[in-house]
């Protein structure tokens, strides 16, 4: 039995970005070391920064066998059984996604050796696809199978309940990347430097990110407001969104990829950050610099770190909601920065990795006394 054996934390994911070593890393620490992660290999197509080591959690490469694209992808994660065989985890935190075909086995398995699972997960929406009966249907029997759920927001825990789940069984973790800032607020002034704000995108480079409704954007601004655009990051839609600038927009300035100390510079400068597409591991980011933020349609996981207070959410992914937004944001210096401060209070005191990893040791925690 798993009892038997000394304590073991298993965490099960499809791939291991660099952005999630440091929560592993945590809780690793804090569980002397009894934390193993199991992934595999991203598609090639996928945009994923690779490259993080885990230090103080294990690891287990696993083999994804990837099937099918859009609506009916799945994944075939081999090596998963001799990995859990081996490692024997008493708690097991895995994605709840049952587009992993092997994981419902692998629940079993748990229950098997007596072990507890905790689900974790982005949230359940309401799926319009074809066949989105029949894929309801196994969701929401996937997910009433653990014995708690941790979530990224509020709508994911009220979706998750919306399936049957008990409300007691689900608990939010903010998604966060980066850790509480330990430096100050930059001090920014009441005018804008050399009296033309600074608008900065950060991010890769792609289609999803929108940064040509960015652009435009900026372009549909009154010609004494346009601001100064920087554009950090690379990608393959990098040269058509050069082009569209030559064409429209002479403020935007494309920096390339810029890390540690290069990017918290452009940080400090910088008035407001915009992300218009998905993403927004950068969004926190930005808000440790003390900057407000403009974040586009997204998943729901948004909702509870950019707010009225410290900025705003689009209604729509359109250009005229994008340009309104970022008149409305540039035309009251004041309220801008008042924002700003609330930015870096949300970082500094409820939305950082401390806090996330917080509540996945609690959690374990709870599996382990239960």
């Amino acid at each position: 039995m798993i009892g038997s054996h000394p304590m073991r934390i298993g965490i099960l994911q499809r791939v291991l970005p660099a952005y999630r070593v440091p929560l592993f890393d945590i809780l690793a620490e804090k569980y002397g070391g009894n934390v193993s992660v199991f992934a595999g290999a991203p598609r090639k197509r996928e945009a994923l920064l690779k490259g993080g080591v885990l230090r103080s959690a294990q690891y287990w490469q696993g083999t994804n066998r990837h099937l099918f694209n859009g609506p009916f992808y799945v994944c075939w994660q081999s090596g998963l059984f001799k990995w859990l065989k081996s490692w024997r985890p008493q708690v097991l935190v895995m994605e709840a996604n049952p587009r992993y075909l092997r994981s419902p086995a692998a629940v079993r398995w748990m229950r098997r050796c007596g072990g507890k699972v905790i689900g974790w997960g982005l949230g359940a929406p309401e799926m319009t696809e074809i066949c989105s009966g029949l894929r309801t249907y196994f969701r929401t029997r996937f997910i009433r199978r653990f014995d708690a759920l941790i979530t990224y927001s509020r709508v994911g825990a009220q979706e998750y309940a919306a399936l049957g789940l008990p409300v007691e069984k689900i608990f939010i973790a903010p998604n966060a990347a980066a850790k509480k800032p330990v430096d100050p607020m930059p001090e920014r002034s009441r005018k804008y430097r050399g009296g033309r704000p600074v608008v900065v995108f950060v991010g890769r480079l792609q289609e999803r990110k929108r940064v040509d409704t960015l652009i435009r954007a900026c372009a549909e601004q009154s010609p004494g407001q346009q601001p100064l655009l920087w554009i950090i990051g690379d990608g393959p839609q990098r040269p058509p969104l050069e082009a569209l600038a030559n064409e429209i927009y002479p403020y935007a300035e494309f920096l390339g990829a810029q890390h540690g100390d290069d990017l918290a510079n452009y940080l400090r400068l910088a008035d407001l950050f915009v992300l218009p597409g998905t993403g927004g591991l950068a969004v926190q980011e930005a808000m440790s610099y003390g900057l407000p933020v403009i974040v586009g349609v997204a998943d729901g996981t948004q909702g509870d770190l950019v707010r009225a207070e410290n900025g705003w959410q689009l209604a729509d992914d359109s250009v005229e909601a994008l340009r309104d937004a970022i008149r409305d944001a540039l035309v009251d210096i004041q309220s801008l920065r008042e924002k700003g401060k609330e930015s870096y209070r949300i970082v500094s005191q409820e939305i950082n990795l401390e806090k996330m990893a917080a509540v996945f040791s609690r959690v374990i925690d709870m599996m382990m006394e239960a």
